[in-house]
């Protein structure tokens, strides 16, 4: 018998809502999508989108890696291909398909710079 009085107080009432709501539970799938289109969907398509400018934007002398991990220099786009000549070394040369290529990234920056000599004469101090 303690049982049974045992279920009844945990069964909820007939006809009474769950507690919480619906709302609550609408909000917070609202707010998790808005944080992953945050964060990971908007950063994602503005990286696309560069990358499709750099390989529409390919010229003769352009630097690039291939997917494969090959490093190479443009020498030769054709307007309306998806394949471009890569020279890799002296007289090889490879097509590669614009969608392998990658931006080298030792080449888009810049070199550095000499250190300044800093002046090593120093005043004697005076006692």
């Amino acid at each position: 018998m303690n049982f049974l009085t045992l279920l009844q107080a945990a069964a909820p009432a007939a006809g009474s809502q769950p507690q919480g709501g619906g709302w609550s539970m609408w909000i917070m799938l609202i707010l998790i999508f808005a944080i992953m289109w945050l964060f990971m969907i908007r950063p994602q398509r503005k990286q696309q989108k560069e990358m499709e400018q750099f390989r529409n934007a390919l010229k003769k002398g352009d630097k690039v890696i291939t997917a494969g991990g090959i490093y190479g220099t443009i020498a030769e786009v054709k307007e309306g291909e998806r394949t471009v000549l890569l020279r890799v070394d002296g007289d090889v040369k490879l097509r590669v398909d614009k969608s392998s290529l990658q931006r080298d990234p030792a080449a888009a920056a810049p070199a550095p710079a000499a250190p300044a000599k800093a002046e090593e004469k120093e005043e004697p101090e005076k006692k």
